[in-house]
């Protein structure tokens, strides 16, 4: 029988049992959708995170005073707190005495601010950055219009500000040019001289930031606080090295005691990839758990479907053997149904679980993604399914006496 064939007389016993085929296909098609669906989701989260989720820039890492990451019990949560501030000057012996850089960023923030043009205001939800000029490259924030910090912005404290690009449209009328124009912080009039390009983001809107001389930042907000020093290596060969000297640097300058641990946190997009995966490995494995049980009994129901098949073609399979069918093509067309149930079932599994996946990714303003291994491991393990439970169903079929078979009512 040919393969045509055999998946027109499986699609035929779909409908000749419809409720039945029904609820056999839809247990597959749930085994996979939670596979694909969740697969989907988290390969798009990772995907935005790989793209500059992170905040930094290529071949840059981040010394800032607390772990970037949660929990760790209330030991991790104390010694966190009883870190010494990392301080302006401590990042500036980092500047100054770093070799192989490209890049070293100095900054600091404060958060929920409301921010004033003539009578337009913002919601009080703006991220202020106090940076140094370095500070823009090592955030991957590329200017659209003006220009960025410069040396003598802090040298002279200036009240300048480049604006993230949602700023610029709550404050500013369609097409118009900020470049120039006051706006108001707190009651504080700052120069606008330059504008970012959009850059969305997962965590938090990375388009509302309003970015300042650090020296301005702390002579409007006070000096008391821990910075963020961000260095980008030369490349990513002397990438380790150049963390190394900058560890070396810092414990110098903070004192830490030889045999102990650093008094400070060090990540990087690699180490925040790191996080997301270890973080998402049991959602992982519970749901390829919970997929397997649904696949399992989706197996047992198409079992039970393809012996109902063979019982009710039992004349059909006698004529065929009386005719010259071999047990070998006999087999492959009840392997074919089944695979076929399966595939069905998989296939609507597969286009439920990327249009839900990708609906989380579109709802978060992160780009879709199509993972092809996980569509292929969803196709392998329903021809694995249609193959292992049509194999009996098969044999039976196969094995009938034809004379017995041809008498059959």
């Amino acid at each position: 029988m040919y393969i045509g064939e055999s998946i027109s007389t499986a699609f035929g016993t779909l409908r000749g049992n419809k409720l039945r085929s029904f609820l056999t296909v839809l247990s597959v098609a749930i085994g996979v959708f939670s596979i694909i669906a969740v697969m989907t989701s988290l390969g798009a989260l990772q995907f935005s995170i790989e793209g500059g989720l992170s905040a930094l820039g290529v071949n840059t890492f981040q010394v800032q005073k607390y772990d970037n990451q949660h929990g760790g019990g209330p030991d991790w949560h104390a010694q966190s707190r009883n870190r010494k501030d990392l301080t302006y000057e401590q990042g500036l012996a980092v500047v100054e005495r770093t070799s192989g850089v490209k890049h070293i960023g100095l900054e600091v923030w404060k958060f929920g601010i409301e921010v004033r043009w003539r009578s337009r205001k913002t919601d009080p939800n703006v991220s202020i950055a106090g940076e140094t000029p370095d500070g823009l490259p090592t955030n991957q924030w590329e200017i659209d219009r003006g220009r960025g910090l410069s040396q003598s912005d802090l040298d002279l404290t200036r009240k300048v500000v480049v604006l993230g690009s949602d700023l610029v449209k709550s404050l500013f009328p369609p097409s118009y040019n900020p470049i120039g124009e006051m706006v108001s912080l707190g009651g504080v009039r700052y120069k606008v001289i330059g504008t970012l390009q959009p850059q969305g983001g997962l965590f938090g809107n990375q388009d509302r930031y309003f970015i300042i001389p650090i020296t301005t930042f702390f002579e409007r907000f006070g000096k008391n606080r821990s910075i963020h020093i961000m260095v980008q290596a030369e490349s990513r060969e002397n990438f380790d090295a150049v963390q190394d000297e900058v560890i070396g640097i810092l414990r110098a300058v903070r004192d830490v005691p030889p045999g102990e641990d650093n008094d400070f946190a060090i990540f990087s997009n690699e180490s925040v990839i790191r996080q997301f995966n270890e973080t998402t490995y049991y959602v992982k494995i519970g749901t390829l758990a919970i997929a397997a049980v649904a696949l399992f009994a989706a197996g047992i129901g198409i079992m039970n479907i393809m012996l109902v098949s063979v019982t009710e073609r039992t004349r059909e399979i006698g004529i065929r053997k009386a005719v010259g069918a071999t047990r070998k093509s006999i087999v492959s067309q009840f392997l074919s149904e089944s695979v076929v149930i399966s595939l069905l079932g998989g296939s609507i599994g597969i286009l439920l679980g990327l249009a839900a996946g990708n609906a989380l990714a579109v709802a978060l303003e992160i780009s879709p993604v199509v993972d092809v291994v996980w569509i292929a491991v969803g196709i392998g393990a329903c021809c694995f399914i249609g193959v292992t439970f049509g194999t009996y169903p098969a044999w039976k079929a196969s094995n009938l006496d034809p004379i017995d078979a041809l008498h059959y009512e």
